[in-house]
C-alpha cells in the first residue's frame, strides 16, 4: 500500500485536491475533520481541553471559536492543546492505516496540513504539495469569512515556506491553472501510485507535469 502525504500552505487548494482524490475512490484521512470530530460533543479531547482550558467548553463540546481565542498569539498555550491533540489525530491515522492495509487498498491518502511540522512524513511513502503563486493566495484567504491579516500572518508563522515544501515534496501540482487541469494531474498521479508507487524520476514524459518542478 502507497502511503501519498498530501499538504500544501493555507489557500493552496489543498482540501480541493483531497476531495478529488475521493472522487477518485481513494481513502483520504483528513487530519483537520479528525481533530473536529475529537473537539465535538462528547469527543476523546474534550475532557483533557476542558482542564486545560475551562473555559472553553459548552454542554460538553469545544467552542473552537473561544479556543482560538485563547490560544491565539499564545505559544506556551498552544504547545499545551498541541499535546493534547497531537496523540490522538496520530491515533486515528494508524487505525485509517490499518483499516486499509486489511483492505489491501493499493493507495492511500493523509491530508494533514502541518505534514512536515508535525514530522507526518515520516508515516507516507511520498509527499505531494499542492501550490499556487503567492499572490492568488493572498486573494484566496483574505476572501475567508472572518479572516485578518493578524490572523492570516499568524497562520503562516506556523507553516513551512510554500518554497521549502515544495523542495521537499516528491510530486507538486499548480492549483492555479484551474481545477481541470488540478484534477488531470492528481488523475495520472492516482493511476501511476495505484500501479506500484513509481517515483518522480520514473515518471514518462506525458506525466511530468505531475512531478515536482
Amino acid at each position: 500500500m502507497y502511503v501519498l502525504g498530501l499538504t500544501g500552505s493555507i489557500g493552496m487548494g489543498k482540501s480541493t485536491a483531497a476531495e478529488m482524490f475521493r472522487r477518485l475512490n481513494v481513502p483520504v484521512h483528513d487530519a483537520d475533520a479528525t481533530v473536529h470530530k475529537l473537539m465535538n460533543k462528547n469527543g476523546a479531547a474534550v475532557k483533557d481541553i476542558k482542564a486545560k482550558f475551562p473555559n472553553v467548553v459548552l454542554n460538553g463540546a469545544v467552542d473552537r471559536k473561544k479556543l482560538g481565542d485563547e490560544v491565539f498569539g499564545n505559544p506556551e498555550k498552544l504547545v499545551q492543546l498541541e499535546a493534547i491533540l497531537h496523540p490522538l489525530v496520530r491515533k486515528k491515522m494508524h487505525q485509517f492505516l490499518s483499516r486499509y492495509a486489511y483492505q489491501r487498498r493499493k493507495l492511500v491518502v493523509l491530508d494533514i496540513p502541518l505534514l512536515f511540522e508535525t514530522k507526518g512524513y515520516r508515516f507516507c511513502d511520498g509527499v505531494l504539495v499542492i501550490s499556487c503563486p503567492e499572490f492568488l493566495q493572498d486573494q484566496r484567504v483574505m476572501s475567508r469569512k472572518g479572516m485578518t491579516e493578524s490572523k492570516y500572518h499568524a497562520i503562516l508563522n506556523k507553516q513551512t515556506p510554500d518554497a521549502e515544501k515544495r523542495a521537499l515534496a516528491d510530486y507538486v501540482i499548480k492549483s492555479n491553472q484551474g481545477k481541470r487541469y488540478s484534477y488531470l494531474k492528481v488523475k495520472q498521479l492516482v493511476e501511476v501510485l495505484s500501479t506500484g508507487g513509481i517515483n518522480c524520476r520514473n515518471f514518462s514524459p506525458h506525466l511530468s507535469l505531475a512531478c515536482k518542478k
